[in-house]
């Protein structure tokens, strides 16, 4: 059991879900206030995503990670920033023709997924480790090898700490192989995302057993989306590892009851201390992760 826990809070994710709640937040303002929300609630982490403020739909946009990360440190607290480098995955294609790109396709190289990191250099950034067919359909995640390689060499040239995100076991075989080819610096932040159709799905011998596959020294989350969403907070805390929760993951406190993201942190705090443990401090997250110091320009601070 890990007795200190790093909370994160994914606050809104790219998915179609801003017209499933309320609550979801779209706009730059409202992205960065329900992150300020959540760290005052007691994330030690937030996880950031921006959405077209058009479709509402997730989008690449700098200016828009600029806007939140500025009103984030404009603010009275402090947690460790998180921007996603998942975007610009999203392949596609026609089953009929699947040379043919369908509507929906967003798909760049991996330098050309990290402007925004490169520009804003938060703490933390993800790193998507492997390609997966992405749910129902035909869309498909793509993040190859020599993609992986090349994004590592650039987020570990920054000083970034990559979160690497682990959707199924082939995907955790390779973050081992990018930590053992020391594109990964110590030490190593997995993420492993349960219940994603069709990635890992949410069991807990399959939870253990991917701990177990861990390098040496490693630190992990492991979160598992809707309604499992807040019992495995427990989960992974029991298994060793941090948690995480939010709207981009689960749109309900309770069954028929919509949840904000400051809800849903309150909550998994309790069920941390619950079992015992605390929930770190962004600062004792900083020093449990190992995270780099950035300069206040570097963070944004005078965007």
């Amino acid at each position: 059991m890990n007795r200190k826990v790093i909370l994160t809070c994914a606050v809104t994710g790219a998915g179609d879900t801003a017209g499933k709640s309320e609550h979801v937040p779209v706009t730059p303002e409202e992205i960065a206030a329900d992150a300020i929300a959540a760290a005052r609630a007691g994330a030690s982490v937030v996880h950031i995503h921006v959405r077209d403020l058009e479709t509402t739909l997730g989008s690449r946009e700098v200016a828009y990670y600029r806007e939140v990360v500025r009103l984030i440190r404009a603010s009275d607290v402090d947690p460790v920033i998180n921007l996603t480098a998942g975007m610009g995955g999203d392949l596609v294609i026609d089953p009929q023709d699947p040379t043919t790109q369908m509507p929906g396709t967003d798909l760049v190289n991996a330098l050309e997924r990290l402007p925004h990191v490169e520009e804003l250099l938060p703490e933390i950034c993800t790193l998507d480790c492997g390609s997966l067919n992405f749910g129902e359909g035909s869309n498909i995640y793509v993040s190859t090898p020599d993609m992986l390689r090349e994004g590592s060499k650039k987020i570990q040239t920054l000083g970034v700490r990559p979160e690497l995100e682990i959707f199924d076991t082939g995907n955790l075989w390779f973050a081992n192989v990018l930590v053992e080819e020391g594109l990964i610096d110590p030490p190593p932040l997995y993420q492993l995302c349960m219940g994603i159709p069709y990635g890992a799905p949410v069991d807990a011998g399959l939870l253990q057993a991917m701990v177990h596959l861990l390098p040496k020294g490693a630190e992990f989350t492991s979160f598992a989306i809707g309604r499992n969403q807040l019992p495995w907070v427990a989960q992974s805390v029991l298994a060793g590892g941090h948690a995480r929760v939010g709207l981009e993951d689960n749109l309900y406190i309770s069954k028929g009851v919509k949840a904000t993201n400051a809800g849903l942190t309150d909550r998994a705090v309790s069920i941390i201390e619950d079992l015992g443990a605390e929930v770190a401090t962004p600062d004792e997250a900083r020093e449990i992760l190992g995270l780099r110091v950035q300069t206040a320009t570097a963070m944004g601070a005078d965007l």
